[in-house]
């Protein structure tokens, strides 16, 4: 059905006269009459009948009258789904089990009038911020591997969160009864982390890690998703996985999983926030207030980040973004 003929038929039956209706949608008469009569045809009706005082529906004109209403509100909140400026913010995070979805979960309590589209179908962070610069996507929280001074123009970012890692393991790992354990104590301990993908941040991430401790990360799949990870995990004596301290992980209480800080140094993953600096977007400003806002403080305990992070570290107290 076409929608003009559709929205032409709904501004005759409000204005009640073809030519009223040709000014309100600035065409001319012989449009209207046009668009009407198309529309008739096409569903096999009369939709006015012509008096002396204007026009009036007939019967089926009637009957469809609330759905032509109905299909022009639709064409609006699909137009405004994509419209930049009125659709939802669209905010990219890897997956919706890492600290990025937990900060955006906040937002949106915070700020429950924003709309917020969740995106998780970007896999790098080049692919993430090409999205950005092309505006489909608002904003992507990455863990950067370039200087500020290689983004492309316009792009700008900041460090919101410092997430602390944490070994996961079963209750009948050697390690499950631990308070908590060097990088160094790790090196002899298989880390299975079968989701890492080379060439993405988090691969770059975990290969500084590993060189710099000497730790055993085995990325070997399949990769089933978190949930038959944290499975395997919890059946093994074995095996351990690296999590988030801020992710949340979710298994059943029969795992018995226990996480266990990791200490002198704490390895900490640099989530940023990543938006085009003159992105007109209102609700990408209250997101960037809200993360300065709520940023955590740094941990008071000595850390390690890779060298390529070392440089973006916010000063104490500051949270520019």
């Amino acid at each position: 059905m076409n929608l003009d003929a559709v929205r032409t038929f709904v501004a005759i039956a409000d204005a009640g006269r073809f030519q009223r209706a040709a000014d309100d949608l600035s065409i001319t008469q012989q449009a209207v009459s046009k668009r009407v009569t198309a529309l008739e045809r096409e569903l096999g009706v009369r939709l006015f009948t012509r008096t002396p005082h204007g026009t009036r529906l007939t019967v089926d004109g009637q009957a469809l009258l609330p759905h032509a209403r109905a299909l022009l509100r639709a064409e609006e909140r699909a137009a405004d789904s994509v419209r930049p400026g009125r659709r939802a913010l669209r905010v990219d995070v890897i997956n919706r089990r890492i600290a990025p979805a937990r900060l955006l979960r906040a937002f949106h309590g915070a700020h429950p009038e924003s709309d917020l589209d969740v995106v998780t179908n970007i896999l790098d962070a080049d692919s993430a911020i090409a999205a950005v610069r092309a505006g489909t996507i608002d904003a992507t929280f990455r863990a950067l591997t370039m200087p500020a001074r290689e983004l492309p123009d316009g792009i700008e970012s900041v460090r919101v969160l410092d997430d602390r890692l944490q070994l996961l393991t079963g209750p009948a790992h050697e390690l499950a009864g631990a308070g908590a354990v060097g990088p160094a104590d790790l090196a002899r301990h298989k880390i299975w982390m079968p989701g890492i993908v080379p060439g993405t941040e988090w691969a770059a991430y975990y290969d500084e890690l590993s060189a710099e401790f000497g730790l055993t990360i085995d990325t070997i799949g399949p990769n089933f998703g978190s949930d038959a990870l944290l499975e395997a995990i919890a059946g093994s004596s074995t095996l351990a996985t690296f999590v988030g301290a801020e992710d949340p992980l979710v298994g059943p209480a029969h795992h018995d999983l226990r996480r266990i800080e990791v200490r002198d140094p704490t390895p900490v993953y640099p989530h940023s926030l990543v938006w085009l600096g003159d992105n007109p977007h209102p609700a990408l400003a209250l997101l960037r207030d809200h993360l300065r806002s709520t940023r955590p403080d740094r941990p008071e305990v000595e850390v390690w980040t890779p060298t390529w992070a070392r440089a973006r570290r916010p000063g104490p107290g500051t949270s520019p973004v």
